[in-house]
C-alpha cells in the first residue's frame, strides 16, 4: 500500500483525524505495516502493549474474556490507550481474513505529538470530550440503576 493510501486511512480514523496531514505522513512513513493471514493472532489478551494498530484492510476479530467477539475493519484503531500509556491488552486480536495493519508504536506517537503541538492539542481536546461523554453515560446508568422501579 502506498504512503498516501496509509495517510488517507489514518485520516479516516476518528481519533487520528485530529492530526495535521504532516503528522499523519510521519506516522504512515515510520509505522510498521504488518500483513496477516486468516487465523493469525495479532496479540493476546493480557499481553503488555506498546503500540496501537490501524486496520488498513481485511477484518480483525477482538475477543475479550467471556465477551462477545467484535469484528473491526478499516480505519479502526485497535489499542488506542496503548498509544498514550503503558497498559495490557484487553482482548485477543485475530485476523478473520487476509488483513493488513499499521503498527504505531507509543514512542512514535509521542514523538509526533511533540513535533506537532497543534495536533496534540486538538487530539487531547477530542479525547477530553470523549471521556466527558463516557463519564456522563456512566452516571446516567448509575442513576437509572438506583432509581426505584414503578
Amino acid at each position: 500500500m502506498a504512503l498516501q493510501d496509509n495517510v488517507r486511512n489514518l485520516a479516516l480514523n476518528p481519533t487520528l483525524r485530529d492530526l495535521e496531514p504532516d503528522a499523519l505522513r510521519v506516522i504512515a512513513f515510520s509505522a510498521e505495516t504488518r500483513i496477516l493471514r486468516a487465523g493469525n493472532v495479532l496479540f493476546r489478551r493480557g499481553e503488555a502493549s506498546d503500540s496501537g494498530y490501524v486496520v488498513l484492510s481485511g477484518a480483525i476479530a477482538l475477543q475479550a474474556e467471556g465477551g462477545e467477539e467484535t469484528v473491526v475493519r478499516a480505519p479502526t484503531l485497535i489499542g488506542e490507550s496503548a498509544l498514550i500509556t503503558e497498559t495490557t491488552r484487553a482482548a485477543t486480536a485475530t485476523a478473520r481474513e487476509p488483513s493488513s495493519v499499521l503498527k504505531v508504536s507509543r514512542a512514535l506517537f509521542h514523538r509526533v505529538l511533540d513535533e506537532f503541538p497543534d495536533s496534540a492539542a486538538r487530539l487531547f481536546q477530542t479525547l477530553h470530550e470523549r471521556l466527558h461523554g463516557l463519564t456522563d453515560e456512566l452516571e446516567a446508568l448509575r442513576v437509572a440503576r438506583l432509581a426505584p422501579s414503578p
